[in-house]
């Protein structure tokens, strides 16, 4: 039986901040222009270089240097649009990126899960990426859906099997981090085609976006950055994210990491915009920073967190949306390490105003599933949520009038204002639960019961069967090709 999928509640500012001033962010932005001059990135596909030699960069050949000036960097970003639209399998899940809105996505994609049913550790698979896709179309948290964990059962081809599982169990838009070449990009162009039901409305409402991970310091990789080029030609958003590491894979100072990192992102940009003027980017900056004594990476360190906030204003900076660092936890269990590592940094990137952003339901620093965490996550998201939207000062919500009428030691329990208000008063679902014997519940218990019960119950809308039927078709025809 089908059910009707949660409204979506994104969380829209009433308020926001600076964390740089236009002084800060002209200086950054200058520094990138200076790196990308004078040391340039590392570009091993030659398609690639044959665009970037084709629109104004000097390229080393032989190195695989590419050098771009100030000049040609900002021609080709003046392409790119500020606003677009993300689609969705059903329309009233669309996502306008118009500056209005912040839209939050799962985080992705790990590889390894905690059972659904022996709570028993273990590598991930496609029922997984299904199970998880299903519990994100029912929370009214998730924007869209970057498929969880890695089909790791389907070899060669999981990364379309992801998407399988995927737009059968969501009405949502689908992000992929995976496609991570030029013929399988082409495939999974395929499959946005069959979603969206023809290539016109495809680029009118884009089911389906990549998100492309650059090589810290300095470099692109080959499959990915011919992937993005397939999937820019088709008109699905695609973007670029550094992970560059202070300390490590970036200088030991955070202004460093970002100026290492940006650069990364604008150089990709900058590929799409030649190739494709006004094709649809966004900028992702999530660096880590390296644990002095273990050189462990940190996703979430305690100054780490700034620079997710800084990577929304510097996309925005740029003329891009971004897609902003979320969560990301470096916990191993879901516990106060997670939910502090969680509620601070996504207060800020809304308040920078970020359009979308990602990380919810994974733990051991983006790698493990455990399946409540999403859940926990939300929680945390809808207290942002509230806290961001600000304060309602209206006469109404004064509350002069049955103030007055109350007065001095008076109680205002039995007010008709107080009815109609407390019911207006949004409540954790988690947290503050009844045990039948007295005292409260433990909130991840009872998250954990909420998945199971979503996966009991909540059916989406499924794709129809001559939709499921091509994509049964063109995975079949990819593992011919591929496997």
């Amino acid at each position: 039986m089908v059910s009707e999928t949660p409204e979506l509640q994104p969380i829209v500012p009433g308020y926001h901040v600076r964390i740089l001033s236009d002084e800060q962010l002209d200086e950054l932005k200058s520094a990138t222009l200076e790196v990308l001059e004078e040391v340039g990135v590392h570009c091993p596909s030659e398609k690639a270089l044959a665009i970037y030699a084709q629109h104004g960069a000097q390229v080393d050949s032989e190195r695989r240097i590419v050098r771009l000036s100030p000049e040609v960097v900002l021609r080709a970003m003046s392409h790119a649009p500020r606003f677009y639209t993300m689609g969705a399998r059903s329309l009233a899940f669309d996502l306008h990126l118009d500056g209005t809105a912040f839209y939050c996505a799962t985080d992705g994609c790990g590889v390894e899960t905690i059972d659904f049913m022996t709570r028993q550790r273990r590598p991930s698979c496609k029922d997984d990426v299904a199970h998880m896709a299903r519990v994100t179309d029912y929370l009214s948290s998730i924007g869209f859906y970057w498929p969880i964990v890695s089909a790791q059962d389907h070899a060669a081809t999981a990364p379309l099997h992801e998407l399988d599982a995927s737009f059968n169990n969501t009405v949502k838009h689908v992000q992929t981090e995976t496609v991570m070449d030029e013929l399988m990009a082409r495939y999974a162009v395929e499959i946005a085609i069959v979603v969206a039901g023809d290539a016109t409305t495809m680029r009118e409402r884009p089911p389906l976006s990549s998100l492309v991970c650059t090589i810290a310091p300095l470099a692109q990789d080959v499959g990915g950055m011919e992937s993005a080029l397939v999937f820019a030609e088709a008109g699905l958003p695609v973007g670029f994210m550094s992970m560059a590491n202070t300390g490590s894979t970036a200088p030991a100072t955070l202004a460093g990491t970002v100026v290492v990192a940006d650069a990364e992102i604008v150089a990709a940009m900058v590929l799409i915009q030649m190739a494709y003027p006004g094709a649809p980017v966004y900028h992702s900056l999530m660096p880590g920073i390296m644990h002095p004594r273990t050189g462990a990476y940190l996703g979430t360190a305690w100054e780490g967190e700034l620079l997710y906030a800084v990577g929304v204003e510097l996309a925005h900076a740029w003329g891009v949306p971004t897609l902003a660092g979320l969560f990301g936890t470096d916990a191993q269990m879901p516990g106060w390490q997670s939910a502090g590592e969680a509620a601070a940094c996504l207060l800020l990137c809304a308040l920078c105003g970020a359009e979308t952003g990602s990380g919810l339901g994974l733990l051991e620093s983006c790698t493990l599933l455990v399946p409540e965490a999403v859940v926990l996550d939300t929680d945390i998201y809808h207290r942002v949520r509230i806290d961001a939207a600000g304060l309602d000062t209206s006469r109404e919500a004064l509350a002069l009038d049955v103030i007055k009428q109350v007065g001095p030691r008076g109680h205002f329990l039995r007010q008709r204002h107080t009815r109609d208000h407390m019911r207006k008063r949004q409540f954790s679902d988690l947290t503050a639960q009844l045990e039948e014997d007295g005292g409260y519940r433990d909130p991840i218990q009872v998250a954990r019961e909420k998945v199971e019960w979503i996966l009991e119950h909540h059916h989406p809308q499924p794709l129809e069967d001559a939709q499921q039927a091509e994509l049964k078709r063109i995975l079949q025809a990819a593992e011919r090709e591929l496997g």
